[in-house]
């Protein structure tokens, strides 16, 4: 115990000695402060004291001298992580798949606003919005995309080859050339598959379940989208076995949805389904609406159309498609390249039912196809 105060009291003399002699500096020059080789002078000046002291002495002026000449980079604040965030929808469509983004982060460890930033960016429901907000997520310099959508994965592909995009939510992200195989995608892509296409046919079947006496259906789809053709033969070949005629009637804008509907009015079409794509999604309250206003009823490919107020959906989870999104996020922070994680199947698929819709347009769900059903809205 005496050996440490000897030598705390021999670092104490040194710092003493240098500040003394400092305040008699600054009173012969009135306001000049010791160089720092005066400060360093000072110390050396104690060279005789350091070799009579013990080596505990020399182990803490030299703790001293190292803590003096730190570098300042040394003490900056670690680096926070910045996603973008790039979809086709807008703030409040986006609502629940945001939430459930940031819960998946929580889940890894991640807080934004504490140690994870998010730049969000909405294209409003317009595709032609897309490639500009990519390239400005681009320019920020963000660590990662994560993006969902045909066209929003598409802008980001082609806005970076570099920084890692992370996909919620693809149809077939092979065939659309995002990736070179699901177990090993290469490049700066990966994500989880939607397969929405494939499900058009079971949609079909349950709209039959719902509607007995159906015997012509349409069917909204959007040229621009990549999947709309698969999705109209896969429906063509499900009504083909039902017995039930088709009506494709093709929508690029809002103008086209007053159109379409107004087209199944006068062919007293029973009911109509949804092909994927996200303006459809964008626009799904006022699909809904027109609808519920044309009693008509209808299945949709998300659980969201049934929360704006549509009668059915059967589909993947998005939401949780989004929340998964995190985990991917988590392993590309930690040093995982893109181009060796997997692409995921969707896990959880759902069939929801709205009874408050089911009233509006006076239809009785059978008991049957109710008790199958995962979700019901009352």
């Amino acid at each position: 115990m005496e050996q440490e105060h000897g030598a705390f009291d021999f670092g104490f003399r040194i710092w003493e000695r240098g500040f003394w002699i400092g305040r008699k500096e600054r009173g012969r020059n009135h306001e000049r402060e010791p160089t720092m080789i005066e400060n360093t002078q000072i110390l050396l000046a104690g060279s005789a004291e350091f070799r009579r002291s013990n080596r505990k002495s020399a182990i803490i002026a030299g703790a001293l001298l190292f803590a003096l000449c730190l570098p300042a980079e040394a003490q900056q604040p670690k680096k926070i992580p910045r996603i973008g965030f790039l979809v086709l929808g807008s703030a409040s469509t986006e609502t629940a798949r945001i939430q459930a983004f940031r819960q998946g982060l929580r889940e890894h460890g991640y807080v934004e606003g504490q140690n994870i930033a998010i730049e969000y960016r909405y294209g409003e429901g317009r595709i032609d919005r897309l490639p500009a907000l990519a390239a400005e997520l681009v320019r920020l310099k963000v660590d990662i995309i994560v993006t969902r959508g045909t066209e929003a994965i598409r802008a980001s592909r082609d806005a970076t080859k570099t920084i890692p995009i992370v996909m919620a939510q693809s149809s077939d992200p092979v065939t659309l050339g995002f990736v070179a195989s699901l177990a090993r995608p290469g490049g700066n892509i990966t994500g989880i598959t939607s397969i929405s296409q494939q499900l058009v046919g079971k949609r079909l079947e349950l709209l039959k379940e719902v509607v007995p006496q159906l015997s012509q259906v349409g069917m909204l789809w959007n040229p621009e989208n990549a999947f709309s053709e698969s999705s109209l033969k896969e429906m063509e070949d499900a009504a083909r076995a039902l017995a039930v005629k088709t009506q494709m009637l093709e929508v690029r804008d809002g103008n086209d949805l007053d159109r379409a509907f107004s087209a199944m009015r006068q062919a007293r079409i029973g009911a109509f389904a949804v092909a994927p794509g996200g303006f459809f999604t964008t626009n799904r309250r006022r699909i809904v609406e027109l609808a519920s206003n044309n009693r008509l009823p209808a299945i949709y490919g998300g659980g969201e159309y049934v929360d704006a107020g549509g009668l059915m959906s059967y589909g993947v989870n998005f939401v949780d498609n989004t929340r998964r999104a995190a985990v991917y996020v988590d392993k590309i922070l930690k040093g995982a390249k893109p181009g060796d994680l997997p692409v995921e199947q969707p896990v959880k698929f759902e069939f929801i039912i709205n009874l408050k819709a089911a009233k509006r347009i006076g239809l009785t769900i059978p008991p049957n196809v109710l008790a199958r059903a995962d979700g019901v809205i009352k």
